[in-house]
């Protein structure tokens, strides 16, 4: 099982847009991603959001790219402040390719209890538009693939 956790693109800010929808350059930055991992040979099965929409945004441009606009589901549980263990026991229930996009501190918190076991831990650092590819083996280990970060992509 692979999952792919997301931290949405840079957003405008509460000024400009009290939704705090993407702002160009969040835009720019998730389109390149997108395009990048377009490339690859990537299984997405369901495309999961917070339902604030900079992470709507960000699934729905993730989504297009990976041509499964048709997969992109708002959940519960993916907001900043919400805690990791749900997402986390959800996860190892399950057996297909999952990308979750997210918001920090959450996104973090939920990598470093996949990866160590340990919400406290700092496994990753996260960057907005920054993709983590996590895989899960036979033995219901996680370990990190790669990830992909928008300054990484010209």
């Amino acid at each position: 099982m692979y999952l792919y956790l997301v931290q949405h693109a840079e957003a405008v800010s509460k000024d400009i847009d009290p939704s705090r929808g993407l702002s160009d350059q969040g835009m720019d930055d998730i389109n390149r991603v997108s395009r990048s991992i377009s490339g690859l040979d990537i299984d997405v099965h369901e495309i999961f959001h917070s339902g604030k929409k900079r992470a709507l945004q960000t699934a729905q441009v993730l989504a297009s790219h990976l041509q499964i606009e048709d997969k992109v589901t708002e959940v519960d549980g993916l907001s900043p402040m919400d805690e990791p263990d749900v997402w986390f026991s959800k996860i190892n229930t399950l057996n297909k390719n999952l990308m979750l996009v997210g918001h920090l501190p959450h996104m973090a918190k939920l990598a470093s209890l996949v990866i160590c076991g340990n919400k406290d831990n700092k496994a990753v650092n996260f960057e907005m538009g920054c993709i983590v590819c996590l895989s899960r083996d036979d033995d219901l280990n996680w370990s990190t693939d790669w990830i992909i970060k928008p300054k990484m992509i010209k």
